[in-house]
C-alpha cells in the first residue's frame, strides 16, 4: 500500500477523484528553496481541460500549501499541498459500481483492496490525482532551472499525426514549455485536435507520443546496474496513468542499427567531452554523460469509450455490458505533458540530492 517515491527527496499523494481534496507531502527538500504560488498555479492550468478535446469536469485546483513554506521559501520540514475537490458528480459512478471499465483499475483495485477501495471517478486510480503531482512540480521544475537545468516535454504524436523531431533543443524546450497542446506548428495542432475530435465524435478515445528532452544535467548523474538513471526516471513516469511504455534515445529503433551507425561518438569541444550524436539519450551505462536527456513515452487511448463493450459484473460474477455516462477526455495526451515533466523534476531532484546532498537545490543561507 505504497504512495511514496524517492529516497532523498520523497514525494507522497494522497485522496481520490470524488474525496474532499486530493494532495501531497514532499519531504526531504532544503530549506531556502523559493516557492513561487503563481508558478504552481501556471503548471496546474497546463494540465487542466481544454474545450471540446477534454473533459467536461471542470476543477479550479485552488492550492492550500499547508506546510512547509513560510515567507516564500521552503522551511526544510515537510511541505503539504492540498486541492480540493469541487466538481465532482459522483452519482454517475454508482450504477456501474461492479461492472469492470475495460482497461481501468476497476477490477484489479477490487482485488488488492478487497472492495474497500472508492470506487467513484475511478477513486486513488483517477488522472484527478495527477494534480498533485503537478503541483510539486511547481516547485521542483523552478529549483532545477535555477541550477541550469531545464525540462521541456511536447506532444510528438497523436494518433497518426506526428511532429518534427526536437531541433535546437534549449530554444525548443522553451517553446513548448508555457504551451497547454505543447507541440512546435500550430498546423499540426489543428491536425491533432481534428482527430482528437473525431474520436469523440464517434463516442471513442486515441492516445499518442510524449517527448521529454532535459539539458543542464551534470555528468556522471545515476548509478549502475539497480538504481541507473533511466530506471529511475522510468519508475516515476511509469506512475503516470495510461503510460505503457518508455524508451530513451533512439530506443527500439536501435536494434535495427550496426554499431557504427549507434555509437554515439565523442569529440573535445572548449575543452569538454561531447558527443556527436544522441543515440543513447544522454544516458551511457545507467549514468548521464553530458548530452541532452531524451526519452518518449506512449500514452494509450483514454480507456473510458462511449462505445458499448463487452466486460464483467465482478461481484455477482457475470458477464455484462457497459454502456458509459459521465465526463471523460478522448484524449489524455495534451493534458499529460506537464504530468510527466514533474514526476521527471521529482526523479531528478532525487537523484541530485542522492550524489551532491540534499542542500544542493537550496539558495544557501538566509541573508
Amino acid at each position: 500500500m505504497k504512495n511514496t517515491f524517492g529516497n532523498n527527496i520523497s514525494l507522497t499523494i494522497f485522496g481520490e477523484s470524488h474525496g474532499n481534496a486530493i494532495g501531497t507531502v514532499i519531504d526531504g527538500l532544503a530549506p531556502g528553496i523559493p516557492v513561487d504560488e503563481s508558478k504552481i498555479a501556471s503548471l496546474l492550468s497546463l494540465r487542466r481541460p481544454a474545450g471540446k478535446i477534454s473533459t467536461s469536469r471542470r476543477e479550479e485546483d485552488k492550492f492550500i500549501i499547508e506546510s512547509g513554506v513560510f515567507d516564500g521559501y521552503t522551511t526544510g520540514t515537510p511541505v503539504c499541498i492540498l486541492i480540493p475537490n469541487e466538481n465532482t458528480q459522483s452519482k454517475d459512478y454508482s450504477a456501474t459500481r461492479a461492472l469492470a471499465r475495460p482497461s481501468h483499475a476497476d477490477y484489479s483495485a477490487y482485488e488488492k483492496y478487497h472492495g474497500f477501495e472508492d470506487y467513484r471517478g475511478g477513486g486513488h486510480f483517477s488522472g484527478r490525482i495527477t494534480a498533485a503531482l503537478v503541483a510539486a512540480g511547481g516547485i521542483l521544475i523552478p529549483a532545477l532551472e535555477a541550477k541550469g537545468i531545464f525540462i521541456g516535454t511536447r506532444i510528438k504524436s497523436i494518433a497518426d499525426v506526428c511532429d518534427r523531431d526536437f531541433a535546437d533543443v534549449t530554444e525548443d524546450i522553451k517553446i513548448v514549455s508555457e504551451k497547454s497542446f505543447p507541440v512546435f506548428s500550430a498546423e499540426i495542432e489543428d491536425e491533432m485536435q481534428k482527430k482528437i475530435l473525431e474520436a469523440a465524435q464517434e463516442g471513442d478515445s486515441v492516445g499518442g507520443v510524449l517527448e521529454t528532452a532535459v539539458i543542464g544535467l551534470p555528468r556522471g548523474l545515476g548509478e549502475p546496474w539497480f538504481d541507473t538513471l533511466e530506471g529511475m526516471i522510468s519508475h516515476a513516469v511509469f506512475s503516470v496513468p495510461a503510460v505503457k511504455g518508455i524508451e530513451f534515445g533512439s530506443g527500439f529503433g536501435i536494434a535495427e542499427m550496426r554499431g557504427s551507425q549507434a555509437n554515439d561518438t565523442m569529440r573535445m569541444e572548449n575543452g569538454r567531452v561531447t558527443t556527436q550524436s544522441n543515440s543513447n539519450g544522454g544516458i551511457v551505462g545507467g549514468i548521464s554523460n553530458g548530452a541532452p536527456l531524451l526519452f518518449r513515452c506512449a500514452v494509450k487511448p483514454t480507456p473510458s469509450i462511449f462505445k458499448e463493450q463487452e466486460t464483467v459484473d465482478f461481484i455477482k460474477g457475470e458477464n455484462a455490458t457497459l454502456s458509459l455516462i459521465g465526463r471523460h477526455d478522448p484524449c489524455i495526451v495534451h493534458r499529460a505533458a506537464v504530468v510527466v515533466r514533474s514526476v521527471v523534476a521529482l526523479a531528478l531532484a532525487d537523484q541530485l540530492a542522492t550524489r551532491y546532498g540534499t542542500n544542493w537545490l537550496s539558495g544557501g543561507a538566509k541573508k
